[in-house]
């Protein structure tokens, strides 16, 4: 499912301080050193020690989303986006002959909000569900993060594991007593029939960058500016890399190319699970299907960001290619779209529960909005009063 949230997110404004504006010495001073020693790196690598190195990483750092961070979800936006996507998961549930077990797995699951938003149509489905046992499982790489779902999700209900290396670094549980588990890795998730949600998780993963010339694919790598040694600069590779080798499909049309062998991985990944133990999987992100091709930046505070200014300091993003994807899961599993979310969502009811939702606010408000109505206004909108 593509989403188009990126144009309302850029017409948003957040201030920072001076010292938010100041790039992050430790992030570039790591990166110079690794580029003397090494030369170029490729653009996946830069991204991901830009975004997820265990101590400078962007992601483990910082508590990115919301008005005051650099960036804004749809389930931050409105609760009914997670609802309609609870509705979704105990469709698939039904359809799927009704499990004994439902596990809902989360990719990067942000503050929480999408899963707060899809456990309150759990509770309110809990007859339809009947005896099925259901749990929460949130794969999270960042600290910050999930002390945040914690809050949000368990309230002080949460515990964090003993040892650093427990495949479960931290285990509570909702208000209503449904399970919650957190993990740092998807290979960590117990096996069973299970509803995975990618919400804005793709377009986070490490891409390769590659560039059509005279000789051929060359790989796009980073590498330090000689001119402006405290900057950094994009090069093309002088000859093959074993990435541009690989990745880059025979017959490739377009003249710029960006793969993400990670997320294959990650969807190969689903895809075997899924057909082994049943379950679901539903990637909304920024994407496209095969057609785009130089789609690399950033964003901090809501607004555009030089992906190689003040690295770690800002959110690296790369539309998701969901051909690629597509290929990766093989056949063993059926996969459908992309669609548009708008198409999704309507799809799903948001319609009518956008009328439910608007005509309970004005039955509620009725005597503030009807105070501030001309007459002709007020005959126009009376209707709502029953």
């Amino acid at each position: 499912v593509s989403v188009r949230w990126r144009a309302a997110q850029r017409r948003l404004s957040c201030v920072s301080s001076p010292d938010e504006e100041k790039p992050r010495p430790s992030v570039l001073r790591h990166l110079t050193t690794k580029l003397k020693a090494t030369g170029p790196i490729p653009v996946a690598e830069y991204m991901r020690e830009v975004l997820t190195n265990p101590v400078t990483g962007y992601y483990v750092r910082n508590n990115m989303l919301g008005p005051d961070g650099d960036f804004i979800t749809s389930p931050e936006i409105s609760q009914i986006f997670g609802e309609l996507l609870g509705v979704w998961i105990v469709s698939e549930w039904i359809g799927a002959g009704r499990p004994k077990q439902l596990q809902l797995v989360e990719l990067g699951p942000g503050k929480g909000s999408l899963a707060c938003d899809v456990l309150r149509v759990l509770a309110q489905l809990r007859s339809v569900l009947g005896d099925a046992s259901a749990s929460l499982h949130l794969v999270e790489v960042s600290p910050a993060l999930s002390r945040l779902q914690a809050q949000n999700l368990t309230g002080d209900r949460s515990q964090e594991a003993n040892a650093e290396d427990e495949p479960v670094y931290r285990r509570g549980e909702t208000a209503g007593g449904l399970p919650v588990s957190w993990y740092r890795r998807l290979d960590d998730v117990p096996a069973g029939f299970s509803v995975f949600l990618a919400h804005e998780f793709f377009d986070a993963l490490p891409v390769h960058k590659f560039q059509r010339t005279a000789k051929g694919w060359r790989e796009v790598m980073v590498d330090i500016d000689p001119e402006k040694p405290g900057q950094l600069r994009f090069v093309v590779a002088p000859s093959p890399t074993l990435a541009s080798s690989t990745f880059v499909q025979a017959g490739e049309r377009r003249d710029h190319v960006e793969v993400c062998p990670e997320g294959g991985v990650i969807v190969q990944q689903l895809a075997q699970r899924i057909a082994e133990d049943g379950g679901a999987a539903l990637i909304a992100d920024y994407g496209h299907d095969g057609t785009k091709t130089d789609t690399f930046r950033g964003f901090k505070g809501h607004q555009l960001h030089d992906v190689l200014a003040a690295p770690g300091s800002a959110d690296l993003t790369a539309d998701v290619d969901f051909s690629y994807l597509r290929r990766m899961a093989g056949g063993g599993v059926a996969c459908l779209g992309p669609v548009a979310q708008r198409t999704f969502l309507k799809n799903m009811g948001i319609d009518t529960r956008m009328q439910v939702r608007y005509r309970m606010f004005c039955f509620v408000n009725t005597p503030k909005i009807f105070s501030s109505l001309s007459v002709k206004e007020t005959r126009r909108y009376s209707h709502l009063r029953s």
